[in-house]
This record gives structure tokens, sequence and C-alpha cells, in this order.
């Protein structure tokens, strides 16, 4: 196994300082124009985060059972060097994209992620707002193991990429220069992933790179000011309803569906589809691809 350190564990200090920063800053030089910090929401997100901790440990029991069972079976092998490293962080950047988009697009993955979004704030506390049922996230990663990468360079990857969209929840810096906004992941291109404006909904999925988002159709750049939040927020700072609403909001309207075709798309199909009325007798049903499904 490789000798890798624990990103996040060594982080926690900076993640403590810059959030003690921000909220000096917002003190000293308030915003109206900016969200900023409520006890309760700031509160709120640091129980979601202290939660994860404890359910990532769980969580991690099958999910490793998985990744050796399947590390164990391939015949290839990536070192773990100076020169891999990157190479690695690279492709778990790219699975990172596609894990976030279908965390967004298909509902019963929304109802993990919606925890991350239902804050009507954006500060550094809102990066610790983090679900509590992450075992939706591993299947995505499977490739990387299936090519050789060890489960360990494979979590090790991951931490960086979440440790580095800490710095991005903030409405303290605008943006920056265009060579860095073009390629990076940054707090502009993430407070619109945030936002619940129709323009801003389901964009901007990078974790490090957005150049991901520039190349699969899913980029928008920051113009009108966003407001954060859900389209339907929720009216509560119980951590434990804050992690279950949405599973609660399926598991209803699949006992009030009336076929096994609304069962199936309220829970495989995005967060905002609706069921459409049934076709007259004899009409065609054939109406062609659906419009995009925009997450709550």
């Amino acid at each position: 196994m490789p000798n890798l350190p624990d990103v996040v564990l060594w982080s926690i200090p900076a993640f403590v300082l810059l959030t003690v920063l921000e909220m000096v800053s917002y003190r000293l030089h308030p915003d109206e124009d900016a969200a900023g910090y409520e006890t309760k929401d700031a509160a709120t997100s640091l129980g979601m985060g202290i939660g994860s901790l404890a359910f990532d440990f769980l969580w991690k029991i099958p999910i490793v059972a998985i990744y050796t069972a399947v590390y164990e079976l391939t015949p290839l092998r990536v070192p773990v060097l100076w020169w891999t490293i990157p190479l690695m962080l690279l492709a778990q950047d790219f699975f990172y994209y596609w894990q976030h988009r279908g965390h967004h697009v298909i509902r019963v993955l929304w109802a993990c992620h919606v925890v991350h979004h239902s804050s009507r704030k954006f500060n550094l506390t809102t990066a610790l707002r983090q679900p509590w049922t992450s075992l939706t996230s591993w299947p995505f990663y499977l490739p990387m193991i299936a090519l050789g990468v060890h489960p360990a360079a494979v979590a090790f990857c991951y931490s960086i990429n979440l440790v580095y969209q800490f710095w991005i929840h903030t409405e303290r810096i605008d943006k920056l220069p265009r060579p860095f906004e073009y390629v990076l992941n940054t707090p502009s291109h993430h407070r619109v992933h945030h936002a619940s404006q129709g323009g801003y909904l389901d964009r901007n999925f990078g974790g490090i790179l957005i150049v991901w988002d520039r190349m699969f159709g899913s980029w928008v750049g920051e113009t009108a000011k966003p407001v954060f939040g859900l389209t339907k927020n929720i009216e509560t700072y119980n951590p434990l309803r804050v992690a279950t609403h949405e599973y609660a909001a399926i598991a209803r309207d699949v006992r009030a569906a009336t076929s096994w075709r609304e069962r199936a798309g309220r829970v495989f199909r995005g967060p905002g589809w609706q069921p459409g009325p049934p076709p007259a007798q004899g009409e065609n049903q054939s109406t062609g691809p659906a419009a995009p499904e925009p997450a709550a």
C-alpha cells in the first residue's frame, strides 16, 4: 500500500484559520450584496461536516472491499511515483466531473448531493456542508481501479480535490485573471454552480479544473448576481432533516405514483421531472427527445 498523507486531516487547521478570517472580514468590512454568515446556518454546515466524517468512515468499509477486489482482479498496475501522481489527479478530476454531473441529473443521486446546496449562504462553512450518504459516489471511480490505480491513491486524489474546493466557497474573492478563470475552478465559477436561477442551474461541475465544463458544454460564466440555495428551499436547520429531506420527498412521490413508469421516473429521472399526461387513445406516443431536466 502506498504511503500517502491524510490530506484532509492536515488541512483542518487551514480550514479553521481561513473561516475565522472570512468571518472577521465580514465584521470589519460588511458587504450588503453578499450573503455573508448566519449563526444557525453556519452551525448546521459544521454539524453536517462532522456528521459526514462519521458516516464516511462507515461507508468506507464496503467501498474498500469492492475496490480491493477489483484491484486484485486487474492485471494492470500504476506505480505511485512523482510523475504518475499528476496523471492520477487529472484522471480523478475527470471522473469527479461526471460523478458531480450525475448527482445533479439523477434524482436518487441528487438526494445525496442536495445537502451541499441546501444553504442560502455562500461562505467557507458551506464547503463543510457535506452529505451523510456518500456511498453513491464510488462507482464513478471504478475505471481508475480497473486500470491499476491503487485504491489508496484514488482516495488520496479525491482528498486533494475536496481540499482544493474549500477555498472556492466564498464571495470575498472576485474573478481572477483570465488564464486562471479559463482553466481552474474558481469562486466565480462555483458561485454559479450554487445559484438557483434557471440559467445557472446544472452548470460548472468541475472540481479542480473547469476545462471539463468547457469541453462538455456545461460551463456558464458569472454575470447576474447568484441567488444561493435550492429552487424550493427547506426551512430547517436540523442536520438530520437536511441530510434526509430529499429521500423523504422521493418516498412520498413514489407512494403517490400511479404507474411503475412514474415510480422509476421519480427515482432515476432528473429532480425536476414530472410525469406527462397520458397520451390520448390512438395518439402517437413518440414525441422526440425530452427537454433537459433542471436540478432542484
